[in-house]
């Protein structure tokens, strides 16, 4: 089976088995975590979602992602700014698919 769920306000095209790297989420590793946002569900899509559709994964582990380097400046200025960001994240694994 083959869905698309929408988990941190974005959008997963997902089956049994697939690792995905998601917003972080409060659910402790290990932990079996259902999103009840499904799109669509074996080519059956919802409006805007599947009635009693859900998917069931299990957390892996938390983590954050490479640093990311914002650097800003202004030429004639003399201004320079540095910054980093390391955006946290949740890595789940997708365990069932489930339709009504």
């Amino acid at each position: 089976m083959k869905a698309v769920i929408e988990t941190g306000g974005k959008q997963y095209y997902v089956e049994e088995g697939t690792v995905l790297y998601v917003e972080k989420l409060d659910v402790e590793a290990g932990k079996e975590v259902t999103f009840d946002k499904v799109l669509m569900v074996n080519g059956k899509a919802g409006n805007p979602y599947v009635k009693g559709a859900k998917v069931v994964a299990e957390v892996v582990k938390h983590g954050k992602a490479k640093k990311v380097i914002v650097y800003k400046y202004v030429q004639k200025n003399n201004y320079h700014k540095t910054q980093g960001h390391r955006q946290p994240y949740t890595k789940v694994e997708i365990k069932s698919i489930k339709e009504k």
